[in-house]
């Protein structure tokens, strides 16, 4: 009798589809699969170093995925130099305003002005939801590592294993705090919808690496 409900209990019982794969976005080898912002080949201000690392050296231009995600999750690590301002944005889309998306913010807290802003700094979800009080950020020249999990409406920020942001873009939490920043007038501004990943050129000199990611639909 036990065995028959044991069996019973495990028919009946959900499954749950095993995690998706990861898939690089930077093989450490090549700019593949991604774009300038007019669509072209890279800026040659993106450098690729030994050991797998994208160098922002000099003028360069943002970088845009060839593909668009809606419902995923990126991990990246990055170092900034001293006053550098960077970021990675996602569902990004081209707009009158140019690529417009959400982003997180990678930044010299201490040697830039937007440090001293907690909706500007770093791991910020940048202008619009600042950085909670688990935040632990690396100095400058150190490595972070960031996670970015966007779930229908809901975004998450991770930094060196904290959640730092988590907001659901469906309530009016969100609502007012997007009505207070600069994208208030960008319709549909980080909603679930499909979005290009774009690795911003600030004029820093940053290293990005180790970059990933796995829809979650």
């Amino acid at each position: 009798m036990r065995s028959l409900f044991v069996s019973l209990l495990l028919l009946t019982a959900p499954v749950f589809a095993e995690d998706k794969p990861w898939t690089t976005l930077f093989d450490g080898k090549s700019l593949d699969g991604w774009t300038s912002a007019s669509g072209g080949k890279p800026g040659d201000g993106w450098k690729i170093e030994d050991g797998g690392v994208l160098h922002r050296v000099a003028k360069a231009g943002d970088l845009i995925s060839a593909k668009e995600y809606t419902d995923f999750e990126l991990e990246f690590d990055w170092a900034v130099t001293p006053g550098c301002n960077s970021g990675i944005k996602y569902r990004v889309r081209k707009t009158s305003a140019g690529w417009i998306g959400a982003e997180y913010q990678v930044l010299d807290d201490a040697g830039h002005d937007n440090g001293k802003v907690p909706k500007t700094s770093a791991g910020s979800l940048y202008e619009v939801i600042a950085p909670n009080a688990d935040k632990q950020l690396k100095p400058v020249g150190e490595w972070n590592h960031s996670r970015v999990i966007a779930k229908g409406p809901v975004l998450e920020h991770w930094l060196n294993g904290k959640l730092i942001v988590k907001i659901d873009t469906s309530t009016p939490e969100w609502a007012a705090a997007r009505k207070a920043s600069k994208f208030s007038k960008i319709d549909g501004f980080a909603e679930a919808a499909p979005g290009h990943i774009l690795i911003q050129d600030h004029d820093g000199e940053v290293r990005f690496k180790e970059i990933r990611i796995r829809t979650l639909d």
